[in-house]
């Protein structure tokens, strides 16, 4: 019979031996009804954007024809103004004074003419006499329209419908051909200007219609196409013109989009693509069940979205309920 005390540290390491917890089996994903498709290859123009800028097709630097200073400035800019409206108003006292000068020698010489022409018909005068009176009466009128056109310089006006864009002089300064007092434009008539890389100039020509994006996607035709490069820039001038747009004003930056090529890219529709933190996930149906898989996007096109790796053509991937979805759940793609 063992005794008392030996039994007791075997009893004591029974009680403090351990015992594994009875595991309870987690509860089966209930199965989802998905749409999918499969990842496929499709055609896509790869395309070189060119930044750019919109102008007036219609624009002017208006400058004085002669000199004076200015009397009366009323091109703000902003004004809308119309062809032949006044802008700037000079004051030329001394054309005034050549002007009144030729009205003179015109009115001396129209009444020395009439004498003459009295004592023609009477033969009291040489026919010398006559045509010399006439010659100047003749010369007294252009030297009067020629001062008056001078004259008429004086008030500057806006040469075609648009709207002042930039003031250059004010009252009181000093105006003569050469300096300009303001720039014209006309709003509603627009274009997009670059200047293109020779490597790509030959992809772009006249007539075709390109892509361009400002505010908004718009399509302009191409109205121009430099024949020389920049010396310095070694690029190409390239303008496009652009169909009225709401919105659309000139010094807008852009970017017009140049197909260079025609390749083949996975795209997948946005809805597909879930974004956790920094990585981006898409849900693949293999086997009945939605797998997980990390995929890495380029570009966004449209409504889809390019698949650089992550992804093999053929896969069938899923497209609907993906926020709802969970790693290893049954599906069931819809017919």
């Amino acid at each position: 019979m063992t005794p008392l005390p030996r039994l007791l540290p075997l009893l004591l390491l029974a009680a403090c031996g351990k015992h594994e917890p009875a595991t309870t089996p987690l509860p089966a994903l209930p199965s989802m009804t998905v749409q999918s498709e499969p990842v496929t290859r499709r055609s896509h123009t790869a395309v070189e954007e060119v930044v750019g800028t919109v102008r007036s097709k219609k624009r002017a630097v208006v400058e004085a024809k002669i000199s004076g200073r200015v009397l009366e400035y009323s091109a703000t800019p902003g004004t809308i103004v119309k062809a032949g409206d006044l802008l700037a108003r000079l004051d030329v006292q001394e054309i005034q004074a050549k002007v009144d000068q030729a009205r003179a020698m015109l009115d001396q010489a129209q009444r020395d003419f009439d004498r003459q022409n009295q004592l023609i018909a009477s033969k009291a005068t040489t026919r010398q006499d006559f045509d010399t009176a006439d010659a100047r009466v003749k010369v007294s009128t252009a030297a009067v329209r020629e001062a008056e056109t001078m004259m008429s310089y004086a008030q500057v006006t806006a040469p075609f419908d648009g709207v002042v864009t930039r003031k250059l002089a004010d009252v009181g300064d000093l105006a003569m051909p050469g300096k300009p007092l303001l720039e014209i434009e006309a709003p509603t008539s627009l274009r997009f200007e670059a200047d293109l890389p020779e490597a790509i100039l030959d992809r772009v020509k006249l007539g075709e219609k390109m892509t361009v994006r400002l505010a908004k996607v718009i399509e302009g035709t191409v109205s121009e196409i430099s024949p020389v490069a920049d010396p310095v820039s070694r690029t190409f001038n390239v303008k496009l013109d652009l169909p009225p747009t709401e919105g659309l004003r000139t010094g807008q930056f852009g970017r017009v989009s140049v197909p260079v090529a025609e390749v083949k890219l996975l795209l997948v529709p946005q809805s597909a693509v879930l974004k956790r933190g920094q990585m981006e996930l898409i849900f693949i149906a293999k086997d009945g069940k939605a797998a997980l898989r990390l995929v890495k996007t380029g570009k966004t096109l449209d409504d889809r979205i390019e698949v650089l790796s992550g992804l093999e053509e053929g896969e069938q991937i899923i497209i609907s309920d993906t926020t709802q979805l969970t790693d290893g759940q049954p599906v069931t793609l819809q017919p």
